[in-house]
């Protein structure tokens, strides 16, 4: 690759694995569907399939081998495509008919409703998140690729949890009002945000091993370029800018979402007006009854 980048491709399993898991549930579910003669949208299968496309591309290719021992930014970045693009891809292209195995036994279903639940799956994304990048922990996978592909997969795993209070296709396991939705946009997102602001502010690298001594570099540069002429806070810097995007795209997902709640509101305040009207109508009609049978005796009496 350019730039003295590595072209090593990893050896990665798990990815492999639980992608074609997910390609052959999807594709059973299709082909039950078309039996059952239920149709889904070309789009969503689009959908589906290209977040596959995308996560094989970042956990299965040289991406991978430069974002765990070359660039920190191609790691964010990596993430950020998992987290930010993947996931809701593939929420997007399983509607309700495809997921309906997950409230078909009521065994599943209640572990999915547990598992589901807006706070729970954002502790456990953010937490997640944030542990595997405590510089500790961070340097350990770096130097153990079957590690830091568990560490991957994990933050991947749990950001289609993480996305499923907003997107879910299953109303019986999403159940919060707009209001609601959009504070869990806003709140989830601003651990990994604090997150970034330290890595672009702190002013010293906070993970040794993309630091490569200068002379080491100079010896090895074909093997281990010093990093495309960046310092490590620089690259480090720019990965905190790339972390930035999720918060972003939680914005754009509140701007429907706010939306939507107040087409609701006028939803609602249209029916109200409308059932007072009735009300109102009843009432009057009510009371013209009345004056008809109070004024009927007066018009029936006759004179002597």
């Amino acid at each position: 690759m350019s730039y003295g980048l590595s072209s090593t491709w990893p050896v990665n399993p798990e990815a492999i694995v639980i992608l074609l898991l997910l390609v052959v549930f999807y594709l059973l579910r299709l082909g039950r569907m078309r039996m059952q003669q239920k149709t889904v949208s070309i789009y969503r299968v689009l959908a589906f399939f290209s977040g596959i496309i995308l996560a094989a591309l970042v956990l299965l290719t040289p991406v991978d081998t430069i974002g765990r021992t070359q660039l920190f930014t191609v790691h964010i970045a990596s993430l950020v495509v998992l987290v930010t693009v993947c996931s809701p891809l593939l929420l997007a292209g399983c509607p309700v008919v495809v997921l309906e195995p997950l409230i078909e036994s009521p065994i599943v279903k209640q572990f999915m409703r547990v598992l589901t639940r807006p706070l729970l799956v954002s502790i456990l994304f953010n937490v997640n998140f944030l542990l595997w990048h405590t510089p500790l922990i961070y340097n350990a996978a770096m130097a153990d690729p079957a590690l830091y592909h568990v560490q991957m997969l994990s933050i991947f795993l749990l950001s289609l949890l993480n996305w499923w209070p907003l997107i879910g296709s299953v109303q019986e396991l999403r159940r919060m009002s707009y209001p609601v939705q959009m504070l869990y946009a806003f709140v989830d997102g601003q651990p990994v945000d604090i997150y970034a602001f330290v890595l672009v502010f702190c002013g010293v690298p906070l993970y040794p091993h993309y630091v490569i001594p200068t002379e080491f570099a100079i010896a090895a540069w074909n093997a281990v370029p010093a990093q495309m002429g960046l310092t490590p806070f620089a690259d480090q810097s720019a990965a905190g800018a790339l972390l930035l995007i999720p918060g972003l795209v939680d914005l754009l997902v509140m701007t429907p979402l706010f939306f939507r709640w107040l087409k609701q509101i006028e939803r609602h305040t249209e029916a109200a007006d409308q059932e007072r009207q009735r009300l109102a109508e009843l009432e009057e009609g009510e009371e013209d009854e009345w004056e008809d049978e109070e004024e009927l005796p007066i018009a029936e009496i006759k004179p002597q």
